[in-house]
């Protein structure tokens, strides 16, 4: 694989609703996107998808263009490659963090060999492993904290996506919005039969947030997903012996060295694989060999991105230990009819169909030229 040129968009989705979490809100996703050719005609796209600002990760999105485009699209560029596992060698050697602006360009070279090879994703992730993909994927929906702040609101939102056919419900919560939160859900929810979950984006403390904690310990959920700050790795650990239910680990498992460390720990056994918050699908993989040791229960996870970068997020959800529903969701969820540039579409068993081609073969490319505007173009 040689890179010959390297290009670099803006892609900006507006949201049809804000999406509020814990520690910020979002109202459109904005990602950088990065397409990588080879001397054949053959192009990969991939998504740097961090926030504007810091609240999710240490990453944002200005931060992570600088990178791209002063230190790691020069490593690349005019380069010959054996696999995507050398685009992601390249990309980490003195590079400490900064994973989604990496995983923009790795994925990007994965997607490069797949038209390359003419599969998807998903066949040439699963082939690394030794394993088999998924036909198709269920999907789970995951609702933040509603702008108005009323129970209510959230009571009819679980409503109308059950009426979708999602195979999980995700609510998020932090002090002050949980056991209310929880309720609302159980009130859409009576007469179903699916798992919900909470996902807290790290907003408690152990054990300052102790009633709290022990209250969603009692209420039935599948996991509680990241209740504590991401590097509370040992509080992690301790808090999930304190609980009944299971501990989901998010923005703590950022490597395979820390997954690592968590196995060490005897920590928590559910793990949500974010391709982006790992730095790329070459860290995903070595995750799921540690996860296939440690016997951990994964699923895959979304910024949510655009079309693009979820190719990549369905390729990992494919993978075996993928057990859960994920945070696949239809691009109409997020931007309404005919926005996203690749349409990501749920059937009503609520799962969603792995693609068998490149992302360059699903790219809408007219939607793609009016959402995005070019930043820049470096040729071997």
């Amino acid at each position: 694989m040689r890179i010959a040129l390297a290009e670099l968009f803006e892609l900006t989705l507006p949201f049809l609703e804000p999406f509020i979490i814990s520690g910020g809100r979002i109202d459109a996703r904005r990602s950088l996107i990065v397409a990588l050719h080879d001397d054949a005609g053959h192009v990969g796209y991939g998504e740097s998808p961090p926030f504007e600002s810091p609240f999710y990760s240490e990453e944002t999105l200005a931060g992570a263009r600088d990178l791209i485009e002063r230190v790691l699209v020069p490593r690349v560029v005019g380069m010959e490659f054996e696999s995507p596992d050398g685009v992601d060698a390249a990309l980490r050697h003195g590079v400490r963090g900064n994973q989604f602006a990496r995983a923009g360009i790795e994925t990007a070279a994965w997607d490069l060999e797949a038209h390359r090879c003419g599969v998807g994703l998903a066949r040439l992730v699963a082939s690394r492993l030794g394993v088999q993909p998924a036909a198709s994927v269920p999907c789970g929906v995951a609702l933040g904290i509603p702008e108005d702040g009323e129970a209510d609101t959230l009571t009819r939102r679980i409503s109308a996506a059950l009426e979708q056919g999602y195979r999980r419900v995700k609510i998020k919560v932090m002090p002050g919005w949980d056991e209310v939160a929880v309720r609302a859900a159980r009130v859409a929810m009576a007469n179903v039969d699916l798992p919900l979950t909470v996902d807290a984006n790290g907003a408690y403390a152990w054990p300052a947030h102790e009633p709290n904690l022990r209250a969603l310990d009692d209420a039935g959920l599948l996991y509680i997903e990241q209740p504590l700050a991401p590097d509370e790795l040992v509080a992690h650990a301790a808090l999930s012996r304190a609980l009944r239910t299971p501990l989901c680990l998010d923005e703590t498992l950022k490597s395979a060295a820390v997954a690592r460390q968590v196995m060490d720990l005897e920590g928590p056994r559910v793990w949500n694989i974010k391709v982006h918050r790992m730095g790329g699908l070459a860290e995903v993989c070595r995750v799921h060999e540690l996860a296939a040791q440690y016997r951990a229960e994964l699923w895959a996870g979304t910024m949510p991105e655009s079309g693009i970068g979820s190719q990549a997020a369905v390729a990992a959800a494919a993978l075996p230990l993928c057990v859960y529903p994920s945070d696949l969701e239809p691009s109409t969820r997020w931007y309404g009819r005919d926005v996203d540039v690749i349409k990501l579409t749920m059937g009503k068993d609520g799962c969603m169909a792995v693609p068998g081609v490149s992302v360059a073969r699903l790219l809408d490319q007219g939607r793609f030229r009016a959402a995005s505007r070019l930043l820049g173009r470096v040729h071997a």
